[in-house]
C-alpha cells in the first residue's frame, strides 16, 4: 500500500490509561519526544518542538481534528517535513488516527496514518518510509510510557 501505514500494538494497559498516554499533551510530549505549548483541543492547532535527536531543529504543528474518550484521537499534520526551508503548508497533510479497543489484557493501539498518495511524487517515497519506521518507534515508545 502506498497510501497508507497501520501499525497495532496490545498494551498492559486499562484503556483510559492509555488514553490519557495519547491526548494530555505533557504525556504525548514524554513519549512522542516533543514540546508541546498546550493541551490538544479539537478544531485548534497544537504546536511545539521536536526533541528527538537529530531533530531538534524543528517544529511540530498538528490540526487536532476529533477526541472521542476513550476510542478515538486523530490530528493532520505534514509527514516527514523536516527541511526547514520548505514551505510545506500547500500540501494536502495527511490524517493521523488513533484507536483504542478493549481486550482481556489491557488496551490494543492501532495507529493509521493515510493520505500518502496526496503527497508530491518526489516527498512521498521517503515520507512513506520514514514514517513507517517513526510509527513502528513510537508503538515501543507508547508501550515503555504506559508500562512504567
Amino acid at each position: 500500500m502506498t497510501d497508507r501505514i497501520e501499525k497495532s500494538i496490545d498494551l498492559n494497559a486499562p484503556i483510559e490509561r492509555v488514553w490519557r498516554a495519547l491526548t494530555d499533551h505533557e504525556e504525548f510530549g514524554a513519549w512522542f519526544r516533543v514540546r508541546l505549548n498546550g493541551p490538544f483541543v479539537p478544531g485548534e492547532i497544537s504546536r511545539g518542538h521536536i526533541l528527538y535527536p537529530g531533530y531538534e531543529h524543528l517544529n511540530w504543528e498538528a490540526a487536532i481534528k476529533r477526541m472521542d474518550p476513550p476510542h478515538y484521537f486523530s490530528f493532520t499534520w505534514h509527514p516527514y517535513a523536516i527541511d526547514p526551508d520548505v514551505d510545506y503548508s500547500r500540501e494536502e497533510p495527511t490524517l493521523v488516527e488513533f484507536r483504542l479497543e478493549p481486550i482481556s489484557t489491557g488496551t490494543r493501539l492501532t495507529v493509521i496514518e493515510s493520505g500518502f498518495d496526496s503527497l508530491p511524487s518526489h516527498r512521498r517515497p521517503d515520507a512513506l518510509r520514514m514514517n513507517e519506521g517513526g510509527w513502528a518507534e513510537q508503538m515501543k515508545n507508547i508501550e515503555a510510557h504506559v508500562d512504567a
